[in-house]
């Protein structure tokens, strides 16, 4: 059985969202809105079978990197990235 370790998140820039995959099948993603240097991520979801894996979160740290890496701030419109940015506000201070 697939765990969180296997889980492969990309970026679909067109869909505006990052996506977690396990065998190949989206399970998690997170919704955005670009709005020019900001992304507003609006949205996350999890596939109701893999809940409480940690899927969610890994997708969304994996978003805060790609943020960071392209020189991006990120508004989290998402009460869930808006309580993991809460909990980890010294790791991603500097793209808020």
């Amino acid at each position: 059985m697939s765990t969180v370790d296997d889980l492969v998140v990309t970026h679909d820039e067109q869909a505006h969202r990052w996506e977690g995959r396990l065998d190949g099948k989206v399970v998690a993603l997170a919704d955005y809105v670009p709005q020019g240097t900001t992304i507003a991520m609006v949205h996350t979801e999890v596939d109701p079978a893999h809940e409480n894996q940690g899927l969610a979160t890994k997708v969304v740290d994996a978003a805060l990197a790609d943020v960071r890496a392209r020189g991006l701030r990120v508004l989290p419109a998402c009460s869930f990235v808006r309580l993991h940015l809460r909990r980890h506000r010294e790791e991603y201070a500097d793209i808020l």
